[in-house]
């Protein structure tokens, strides 16, 4: 056995006692590219098939893979060479035997889980062909960034239809185009959408829903919780992009739904134009194979043209994560292959805009996410921005987020879930947001458009605001704060009437 780099992880709960014998369990294993990606840039798509055949596992890897679960007494249930996931299965003793571990049952907030602690190995034999194995602990992995507003507490709403003319979106309906939503939990009713979006005078749009990893649309059980998250995402977008396709995947929140359903949302066919993710974690918080094989996902869905957007946090420059104190970015929104959107507090009258400053509820209600990554490295679009050291001192890293809108919930968004009219806000909604305005750009330029921060970093300097955004200078998140050009707040800002001709329209 030789041990798997970056799989440690910590204790966690109250250990309840051994998982039983009998008990049954699935993993994804991650496998080596056959060659590695080039830097994903903006520029030249590759196809699906291209992908595969250039970027994927090797057939002998697979096979080898496969040699080796069958021989520990497990079971491949697929194999999935394009992504390089090898989703195997088998009793919970066999599976800790395979992998190295000892895997116990623990309490953690009335929940009880799968839980294992420390390093995983895998057989020699395997050795650098298997960069991951996830799923064998089950603890939730990342939580929905959206915070419900209090009736008393909510100052003005909108819906989405109003927010996109606030930004100027430029006029298209998404015809044509797919819209990827990644979910944990929750589900949605279609009499909720028909109600929805009757009453934006809209047709409803084409919502289905897929399952991943036995995960299934599962509406009418948590309107406050993930219910709320899943038609908020489906909501936004379907109304900013109304004739777009909307495909929901639900997965399981563990690293390895949460993987696999990128992975399967990012091979789909047909190709998304962008996936909007609203679910997230401190990155400090994911074991270094998980975030790395998260990242390679996400560096696969921009090289076959989606653009995936994601929710920055709604817990300020913290990100609720106090293991070390200080500043923590919050991931998937730190992945450099991902569009991280930060949140605003809005004030318009019509189209018109009375004042838009950083989201920052003073610890009432929430802040924008946004820091600097202690996990990747500065991207080179990103080089002349001005990102700041890493809060711990050292060089700089990934800055988060890259754009942002109304995100506020005494601002937020009129939505409806499991029957009832409510107003929600977070982070949660702007990477809907953001999505549904790709999905017009992609529709009336004819392409899809992959990571647009080559694009939208392009000419920027430090203290200079960007051309095409629109500039929020006001306001900040606890450790940073906004100000002219790009900041750890509001990135380079929010959607204007220029955004389009950043894109040749």
């Amino acid at each position: 056995m030789v041990q798997l780099s970056g799989s440690e992880r910590p204790a966690l709960g109250t250990v309840l006692g051994e998982v039983p014998a009998d008990e049954t369990a699935s993993v994804t294993l991650v496998l080596r590219r056959r060659s590695e990606l080039p830097t994903v840039t903006g520029g030249a798509l590759l196809t699906a098939a291209e992908l595969g055949e250039r970027h994927g596992a090797h057939p002998d890897d697979l096979a080898a893979v496969r040699e080796a679960v069958e021989a520990a007494g497990l079971r491949v249930d697929e194999a999935h060479g394009p992504s390089r996931r090898v989703r195997v299965s088998g009793p919970v003793p066999a599976l800790a035997a395979a992998f190295g571990v000892r895997l116990q049952r623990a309490e953690v907030d009335g929940r009880t889980i799968r839980m294992r602690s420390g390093p995983l190995s895998v057989p020699a034999a395997l050795d650098e062909v298997v960069l991951a194995v996830l799923g064998l602990d089950d603890r939730p992995q990342a939580t929905p960034r959206m915070v419900r507003a209090e009736a008393s507490a909510t100052s003005r709403s909108y819906t989405p239809v109003e927010l996109a003319e606030v930004y100027a979106m430029p006029a298209a309906d998404g015809s044509g185009q797919v819209i990827a939503v990644i979910e944990l939990g929750g589900g949605y009713a279609d009499a909720d959408l028909h109600s929805y979006f009757g009453g934006l005078g809209l047709g409803t749009p084409s919502v289905t829903a897929v399952g991943v990893d036995g995960a299934v649309n599962v509406p009418g059980q948590d309107p406050q919780g993930a219910d709320g998250e899943v038609l908020l995402d489906i909501e936004v977008a379907g109304a900013v992009a109304p004739a777009a396709s909307i495909v929901v995947y639900f997965a399981p929140n563990t690293d390895a739904g949460f993987l696999d359903a990128v992975a399967t949302a990012a091979h789909a066919t047909p190709t998304p134009t962008a996936m909007s993710i609203s679910w997230g974690q401190s990155e400090d918080q994911w074991t270094a194979q998980a975030r790395t094989a998260m990242d390679q996902a996400f560096a696969d869905a921009a090289a076959l043209g989606v653009t995936v957007t994601a929710a920055a946090g709604d817990n300020g420059s913290g990100d609720s994560d106090t293991s070390p104190p200080g500043a923590h970015a919050d991931f998937p929104a730190s992945s450099p292959h991902v569009l991280g959107c930060g949140g605003t507090s809005l004030d318009a009258s019509g189209a018109t805009v009375v004042s838009e400053t950083v989201w920052d509820d003073g610890g009432a209600g929430g802040a924008t996410g946004g820091g600097v990554s202690d996990a990747f490295a500065l991207p080179s679009w990103q080089s002349a921005a001005g990102v700041p050291a890493r809060s711990g001192g050292g060089a700089s890293g990934r800055g988060v987020p890259d754009v942002a809108g109304d995100a506020d919930p005494a601002t937020g968004y009129a939505v409806l879930v499991d029957g009832s009219r409510m107003v929600i806000g977070g982070t949660s909604a702007v990477a809907p947001l953001w999505a549904g305005l790709v999905a017009r750009i992609a529709q009336l330029t004819g392409a899809r458009l992959g990571l647009l921060q080559p694009r939208l970093y392009a000419g920027v300097a430090p203290g200079r605001a960007a051309p095409g955004l629109r500039d929020i200078t006001s306001g900040s998140n606890g450790a940073y704060a906004a100000g002219p050009g790009w900041d750890p707040c509001t990135g380079l800002g929010v959607p204007s009437s220029g955004t389009g001709s950043l894109f040749g329209l």
